[in-house]
């Protein structure tokens, strides 16, 4: 996925919650849904491959720290393996497990012939500075070795990591490369800088994607997105980009939030220049002093719009009954646990899954992968115009096989990905 929020408040899920097994237990009862063959079902519920390093760095005091990094593959039957990079001081290994798993149903949901993977490093980077920060990349980088290329695994932006973090990877692996070789590596990350091989709407892709399914999602109500409102829980990449996109179609953003608090202005925040605050000082503290809320006020604001843009597991069963929203739009992965989802359902609030709400971030990477490969650079309106065309007809095809099996959106999101992934299987078979 995206560069997102970073932190947030709520307290980490127990074990009978945990994320992996949230993950597992979805795709297998999506498998029972569309009656996947056990063995394909066994092969998606663990990571072919799980790789954890653990590297040194010369911090700039002289001193040495040694981090630990993973990358897990998850399934590369449909394509190279893909799937971001995070820096965070919670990462870890069951973690990176499950958002490879999401990855690999997302590329199937979206049709781009890509697997999954995730990975990250265990560190805070806004307590480093920027010379440890590209250390501490190139290092990790070296450390993966020939586990990452441009026809095997592909990382991407994600929480902690940002555009230039890519281009420092991209620029380690191919100074590791041939020299006759070099500049075909370019495509060994995607959400680079435009300079250095980035694709036009990378950046505020998935929030582009996502704002494409309310649209559908209003046309499914009979209305449109006009004179709504909207709460965002997260600020970085994907929820200021979302608020922004969506203030321009009219939508008035009534609340946000990150990991050090919550804001809520019945009559809507300048969401621009609450972004550029948050650019300068790395989050919403400080922007206003008039508007403060506590979480439980949050998640009871009554708006139209809910869409959780941080981590996972914020939503559980207290925050869904507090909730007053129509509709719950997954801007981040996972968000919504399933207690929490089984309360929002039983109350009529509409929830748009995170596979295919928050798709777009990887379907623009598709395309910038597609033109590094082609020595090409397409101009921003061929970009929105595939990337609208890729989510309007994911989501419609999600709607109506919800209709058809009567289950719920991501039930038929993860339905419909396996019965791709099935397909591909029945029709490769299992080597030797």
């Amino acid at each position: 996925m995206d560069a997102m929020d970073t932190r947030n408040s709520a307290p980490p899920p127990d074990e009978s919650t945990h994320f992996l097994n949230i993950i597992q237990a979805q795709i297998a009862r999506a498998a029972r849904l569309v009656e996947l063959p056990e063995h394909v079902a066994s092969i998606l519920s663990q990571p072919k491959n799980e790789i954890i390093v653990n590297f040194p760095v010369q911090m700039d005091d002289g001193s040495y720290r040694l981090f630990k990094g993973y990358r897990i593959q998850h399934n590369n039957i449909v394509g190279p393996y893909k799937g971001g990079l995070r820096f965070h001081s919670d990462t870890r290994l069951d973690e990176c497990k499950a958002l490879a798993m999401i990855m690999t149903i997302k590329c199937a949901l979206i049709d781009i012939p890509f697997g999954g993977s995730k990975g990250g490093v265990k560190c805070d980077p806004r307590a480093l500075s920027e010379g440890e920060l590209m250390r501490v990349t190139r290092r990790f980088t070296h450390a993966l070795g020939s586990n990452i290329g441009p026809e095997y695994d592909i990382p991407a932006p994600d929480v902690g990591t940002n555009a230039k973090i890519m281009v420092w990877i991209m620029d380690t692996f191919m100074n590791t490369a041939g020299t006759t070789g070099r500049n075909a590596q370019t495509r060994v990350v995607t959400g680079k800088t435009l300079e250095c091989g980035g694709s036009q709407g990378r950046e505020k892709a998935t929030a582009q994607g996502l704002v494409h399914c309310l649209t559908e999602w209003a046309r499914d109500k009979g209305t449109s997105l006009e004179g709504k409102t909207a709460l965002v829980q997260g600020y970085g990449n994907v929820g200021s980009h979302t608020a922004m996109i969506l203030s321009r179609m009219g939508v008035s953003i009534v609340g946000v939030g990150d990991h050090t608090g919550y804001l809520l202005n019945p009559e809507g925040f300048n969401t621009h220049r609450l972004a550029d605050h948050v650019k300068k000082t790395g989050s919403i503290q400080g922007y206003t002093t008039n508007h403060s809320a506590t979480r439980d006020e949050f998640f009871s604001q009554k708006a139209d719009i809910f869409i959780p843009a941080a981590l996972q597991n914020q939503i559980g069963e207290r925050e869904a009954k507090l909730m007053q929203v129509q509709l719950v739009a997954e801007g981040a992965n996972s968000p919504t646990m399933p207690e929490g989802e089984a309360v929002l359902l039983s109350r009529g609030i509409d929830i748009i899954p995170d596979i295919l709400a928050n798709a777009g971030g990887v379907t623009v990477s598709y395309y910038e992968w597609v033109q590094n490969g082609r020595n090409e650079s397409w101009e921003l309106e061929e970009v929105e115009t595939r990337l609208e065309h890729a989510m309007k007809r994911a989501y419609r095809r999600v709607t109506n096989y919800a209709d058809e099996r009567s289950c719920s959106m991501r039930d038929a999101a993860y339905g419909l990905a396996l019965l791709r992934i099935k397909q591909i299987y029945e029709q490769r078979k299992i080597f030797p």
